[in-house]
């Protein structure tokens, strides 16, 4: 894993986005994302939308044993008209861990719920019986996926937001 920067706490406005959202399960988690993403360009080329940020992925929903919540999404300049399949949403403001790195994803999350830890804060994340649900943790894809295909040479932004209050 090569880290870019961070971890380190950054303050985000409200992001809007569009995106398409789904539970899966872990296995196989990735290939699922890989068509979400093609079936958003898709979404997004048909309608000629082509001001647009990162792509990213989102975590609703973590259980490493059973069903995933996951959204893949690009982030918009505007909130745009969704359909019954892409929705529109916003990443949440707030204070947010943040690691950019390339290469090794389990590695880099690791490190930043340590460093999270380590450093007296907390995920703004609570249990249920689904899984552990964040109120916002995604992967932002700085390497854009269709420009490069090799998924070990992207520079993702991994993202966490932190509990209120936290140092």
């Amino acid at each position: 894993m090569e880290i870019i920067e961070g971890p380190q706490i950054v303050t985000r406005p409200e992001t809007p986005y569009v995106g398409i959202r789904i539970v899966t399960p872990f296995r196989g988690l990735f290939a699922v994302r890989d068509k979400l993403m093609a079936e958003l360009y898709a979404w997004l080329d048909k309608r000629d939308v082509t001001d647009v940020g990162n792509t990213f992925f989102r975590l609703h929903v973590i259980d490493m044993n059973g069903p995933m919540d996951v959204e893949l999404g690009v982030i918009t300049k505007e909130r745009l008209d969704g359909d019954d399949h892409v929705r529109t949403g916003a990443l949440p403001a707030g204070r947010y861990a943040s690691l950019t790195y390339v290469n090794h994803a389990r590695r880099a999350n690791h490190l930043l719920v340590t460093w999270i830890r380590d450093n007296g804060m907390t995920a703004d994340r609570w249990d249920e019986p689904t899984g552990d649900h964040f109120a916002c943790r995604y992967e932002a894809y700085l390497t854009d996926p269709r420009s490069e295909r090799m998924k070990t040479k992207w520079q993702v932004e991994l993202n966490i937001r932190v509990a209120d209050g936290d140092a």
